[in-house]
């Protein structure tokens, strides 16, 4: 007896290989169609919290106030060189703000930042630069009138800006780096 081209092993062997196709074809179909399951589709059921973007009042209260009131400080307590780490902190602190949120109140947030502060900026790194306390004085007045004017244009006049009066309550030291 011939068993033919098959034998009972290969036969065996050949309908296990079609049963195990066939269950991956099965099995990748069904994955296909589940919500959620591509990369970066959007889920009804997915666990993962929406991203956390800060407000404007968070990233001013969190971020650029306190760095605005630090340039003060360091100073006053004569750090030019905190003052100078500070004020490139502000600057990226604005950055990011106009980034995050490119519009507000249909005013391109980014323009309007840029515009308001250029000049105070360049006036304040300039007294930071020469260690000019008369020159800081006002570079620092007229940044503080620059944010006051962009919280009048978005209806924010309440928050006023100036000089920090008193002592803060921050755990910064002055003049101490490097000792």
């Amino acid at each position: 007896m011939n068993p033919g081209p098959f034998s009972a092993v290969s036969k065996s062997s050949l309908a296990f290989g079609l049963l195990s196709a066939s269950i991956v074809i099965l099995l990748t179909t069904a994955f296909v169609h589940l919500p959620g399951a591509h990369a970066g589709a959007p889920s009804a059921s997915s666990t993962q919290p929406p991203a956390y973007l800060p407000s404007i009042s968070d990233m001013m209260i969190e971020t650029i106030q306190p760095r605005h009131e630090r340039i003060w400080s360091a100073e006053q307590a004569g750090d030019w060189e905190f003052a100078a780490y500070e004020l490139g902190n502000l600057r990226g602190a604005f950055g990011r703000l106009g980034r995050a949120h490119p519009m507000e109140q249909n005013t391109p947030l980014p323009d309007m930042i840029e515009s308001v502060t250029k000049h105070p900026f360049e006036d304040l790194k300039v007294a930071i630069d020469r260690k000019d306390d008369a020159a800081f004085g006002r570079a620092y007045d007229t940044l503080s009138e620059a944010c006051n004017s962009c919280h009048q244009a978005l209806n924010h006049g309440t928050v006023v800006i100036g000089r920090p009066a008193g002592t803060s309550q921050s755990d910064l030291i002055f003049g101490k780096a490097g000792r």
